[in-house]
């Protein structure tokens, strides 16, 4: 009854998509053979996005597109991308969702006299003081922490900030993975190996953490010393003697990643200790998937982990069949939970909502953050790899550049209800009138080999507030930013 109720017409009116084409596209995949979703922060960060994201997964589910050759699947999973850990945050209420906070109440976490207010953090290879909304009211936080370390391979905005900054090695100067290892029926992990030595003064954070440890005396050489001798006798003798301590003492078993790192790490191939977390990853993969660990030629964990060792190149790590899907679904059941009573409530009251969002002050959506080409993600902070955009151009739409007076190459203020900031307009026919597009990884600040300081671009999140936000998971509305542009005083003749 909920969708049966949806006005389609004025929705299709309001989105500028014509209603005939909306529902040709939806009878099109009522009737294919196969249909896969894919949504991304178009969707992810504007408003109504939790609602998008349950909305788009009924598309499918409605239509039969799980569990079958070229459809929807869940997948195997060497290490969870999400903690288990929720609740909701002291001081604002936020949700906590899979482990994670959302970032754009972190200054208001901070910023209080709340006896639980957040009084240190611990930043690792991340640069929330230029990457979360409002930079400005970030900053203000992170200088009022009692305690700030940083772990990076940069001074970034963040470590500048840091009471301690503790410098990492980069990527290729230790083992290195990704974990959003995400196909179906065949997933795959690889270790990459280290092709460089640290730079001096670097440690990577397998030894980083390791020494924390160490100096806090958690764990103890007569706690450590036996799995260190069943090391050296193989892996079936390290499993045994593992298991056996996990039981018996809580601290190493809260401590699995360092205990592995101290006792396995040092018996395995040179530059890869820092990979010994893995065995206690492929043990986890192989008791949760056994028969798609066997699928992929691994008789156990042990395997699994030898495997992933010998083949830097990577390997299979599970094989699923199709009939596996269901038994995938973490729930009691292994049934999609479907039926979400808020989300129905929330899709029954867009037709109360404004159709706009933007203001006769701020009249234009602008997407912030948009990826393009040559943008990254602020390890990369030399500019000299960009072969073009190099100033991170402020694209408009045609229309939009006429109506405004602005040239293309010319400057431009963009003006949000946070901040400012001038860019280089680039007029394009692939903006829709009445948006306008800044990309992600501008604003970072260079010393360039003259010794000078350059800052190419605008910083994204100079214009963001952390206000504009979902109000179900907080996730910040950054694709859908009311602002205002105008010629910059330096382009007016």
């Amino acid at each position: 009854a909920a969708l049966h109720d949806v006005p389609v017409g004025d929705y299709a009116h309001r989105c500028g998509v014509d209603e005939e084409l909306l529902r040709a596209a939806a009878r099109r995949i009522a009737a294919a053979t196969s249909v896969a979703v894919f949504e991304d922060l178009g969707v992810q960060q504007a408003p109504n996005s939790t609602l998008c994201s349950y909305l788009n997964k009924l598309l499918w589910i409605f239509t039969g597109n799980f569990a079958k050759p070229g459809a929807q699947h869940l997948h195997s999973s060497l290490a969870p991308l999400f903690g288990q850990f929720s609740g909701r945050t002291p001081v604002t209420g936020a949700p906590v969702i899979g482990g994670l906070v959302p970032s754009n109440v972190v200054p208001e976490e901070i910023l209080t006299d709340h006896p639980d207010r957040f009084r240190a953090m611990i930043v690792e290879s991340s640069n929330p003081a230029h990457s979360l909304a409002d930079s400005a009211a970030c900053r203000e936080a992170f200088r009022a922490l009692e305690l700030m370390v940083v772990i990076d391979v940069a001074m970034t905005e963040t470590a500048r900030l840091a009471h301690y900054v503790l410098p990492a090695a980069s990527q290729f100067e230790k083992p290195e993975a990704t974990f959003f290892n995400l196909e179906f029926p065949r997933n795959t992990f690889q270790l990459r190996r280290p092709v460089l030595p640290p730079l001096p003064g670097t440690l990577a954070e397998p030894e980083i953490w390791a020494r924390l440890v160490r100096a806090l005396d958690l764990v103890t050489d007569d706690d450590l010393r036996p799995l260190r001798e069943a090391a050296a006798r193989g892996r079936q003798a390290y499993t045994e003697a593992f298991l056996g301590a996990a039981a018996g003492n809580p601290t190493v078993a809260k401590l699995l990643p360092y205990v592995l790192y101290e006792t396995l790490g040092p018996t395995l191939p040179e530059g890869l200790r820092g990979a010994a977390a893995l065995w206690g990853l492929a043990q986890k993969t192989a008791l949760t998937y056994p028969e798609a660990v066997r699928r992929a030629g691994h008789a156990d964990g042990n395997a699994l982990f030898d495997a992933i060792l010998d083949n830097p190149s990577g390997v299979t790590i599970t094989v699923h069949n199709y009939s596996d899907d269901f038994a995938l679904i973490s729930h009691p059941d292994h049934k999609i939970a479907l039926h979400i009573p808020q989300m129905l409530e929330e899709l029954r009251s867009l037709t109360r909502t404004p159709p706009r969002l933007t203001t006769e002050e701020f009249p234009i959506v602008l997407s912030v953050g948009e990826r393009r080409a040559y943008t990254a993600n602020d390890i990369f902070r030399d500019p000299s790899w960009r072969k073009r955009d190099a100033q991170g151009a402020l694209r408009v739409s045609v229309a939009d550049a006429q109506a405004l007076g602005l040239a293309d190459g010319a400057r431009a203020r963009v003006c949000t209800a946070t901040g400012s900031a001038e860019a280089t307009v680039e007029i394009t026919d692939t903006m829709l009138a009445g948006h306008a597009a800044l990309p992600n990884g501008f604003g970072l600040d260079y010393v360039d080999d003259d010794g000078r300081t350059v800052v190419p671009g605008v910083a994204p999140n100079a214009l963001t507030s952390t206000g504009w936000r979902d109000p179900y998971a907080g996730t910040p509305w950054h694709k859908h930013v009311p602002a205002r542009i105008e010629p910059a005083l330096s382009s007016r003749s």
